[in-house]
């Protein structure tokens, strides 16, 4: 019984869903647009504006295939409706960013400036040279480039210098004491 495959999704007012064959759902809104290849074995129903997937039988595959699906499919209407954020804080001393062009400009203590080009379909926003902020409609691809960025300097435990995302907790670690 899969409890996350089983809800039901409510598909707001503003957005349209169609299911063409061999399950390409199109999602449209008023963001943009996103499409999916589902797997073929799963059943999508559009009924009003709910929006039901079910499963054939319970193999195991179609166990874990099933709750997969309906989360991506209801990141797909979440996102063309309201679209997804990623907060990044940098800390440290000189460490800073900017936007030049299509680029986002790391200054992170390295010898050299680390650029980053934006996806398309991504925006990044940088209110502070400390605070950058990505966003867009396909949360894959926002999360995916909001590691990135987090990857060229990730937080350390000693003195929290990095960069991390706004609600992440870094455990920090004691050093060296004098004896």
């Amino acid at each position: 019984m899969s409890r996350v495959g089983n809800k039901q999704i409510v598909v707001p007012a503003d957005v349209t869903v169609t299911i063409q064959p061999n399950n390409f759902i199109v999602v449209k809104g008023s963001k943009g647009e996103l499409s999916f290849q589902f797997n073929e074995n799963l059943n999508f129903a559009l009924d009003g504006n709910l929006l039901t997937v079910k499963r054939p039988n319970d193999e195991i595959f179609s166990r874990k295939i099933h709750g997969t699906s309906r989360a991506l499919l209801q990141n797909m209407v979440t996102g063309v409706s309201e679209g997804f954020k990623k907060a990044l804080e940098i800390k440290g001393v000189g460490y800073r960013a900017s936007l030049s062009g299509n680029k986002v400009v790391l200054q992170m203590g390295y010898s050299h400036n680390v650029e980053l080009e934006i996806p398309k379909g991504l925006s990044v926003d940088i209110p502070k040279n400390t605070e950058v902020t990505v966003s867009g409609i396909d949360k894959q691809a926002v999360g995916q480039f909001a590691a990135q960025i987090r990857a060229v300097r990730k937080p350390e435990p000693y003195l929290g210098k990095g960069i991390r995302y706004v609600d992440e907790y870094v455990p920090r670690k004691a050093g060296k004491t004098a004896a």
